[in-house]
């Protein structure tokens, strides 16, 4: 953390603040957290310019049914709200997997990004965002002097992080699959019930 500090001359506790609020992606190396140069002099550079830039946020809320569910959006969303400190721009309300990459609601977010009509992407929970690439994302966003802020970052680490990403991976694409199987059944219970019909006539 030092050595990541050094070089674009910032304090390793500010580093450290910023890789524990979730605004910088880090990979763990031991014990000891590794940095891309590339991301700190990004994040120096828009902490530098903080003071002339506003604080234009952006709220992201997802849930994984393509149906119901409002009362988590708006919980989400409330808390979001609650814990704001800029001019709120948008809220993006995102329906599906955090799996599936070519998502509207996300393909929207990514376009606020690059144009520069937010500063920051907030979210409750990391996994609203994706359940995967996260930190690519990230890095993508700081390109653009934009940071992600995570409410509620993840404390998890080595086993129990693994455990989590594998459930996580079971539940979604067991939730694909009965999908699947209850379109294949709806499908084929008009043509069971013609076929029958159709018997039931021919006797």
């Amino acid at each position: 953390m030092s050595k990541a500090a050094k070089r674009p001359g910032i304090h390793p506790m500010t580093l450290r603040q910023w890789a524990l609020d979730g605004k910088i992606p880090f990979t763990w190396v031991g014990r000891e957290r590794r940095f891309s140069l590339v991301d700190v002099e990004n994040m120096k550079r828009g902490s530098d310019s903080s003071t002339a830039r506003p604080r234009l946020e952006l709220l992201y809320v997802r849930v994984s049914g393509s149906s119901g569910q409002e009362s988590l959006l708006g919980a989400q969303e409330a808390e979001l709200r609650a814990t704001s400190t800029g001019e709120i721009v948008k809220v993006v309300r995102d329906r599906g997997s955090g799996l599936k990459e070519n998502r509207p609601s996300l393909n929207r977010v990514l376009a606020m990004v690059s144009d520069g009509s937010v500063t920051v992407v907030r979210v409750t929970h990391e996994d609203r965002l994706a359940r995967f690439g996260v930190g690519w994302l990230k890095r993508l966003f700081a390109v653009y002097g934009v940071t992600v802020e995570v409410l509620h970052p993840k404390k998890l680490g080595g086993r129990d992080e693994l455990l989590e990403d594998f459930v996580s991976l079971v539940t979604t694409f067991a939730g694909r699959l009965y999908g699947m199987r209850s379109a294949q059944n709806r499908k084929r219970l008009p043509a069971e019930s013609g076929q029958c019909n159709d018997e039931g006539r021919a006797t």
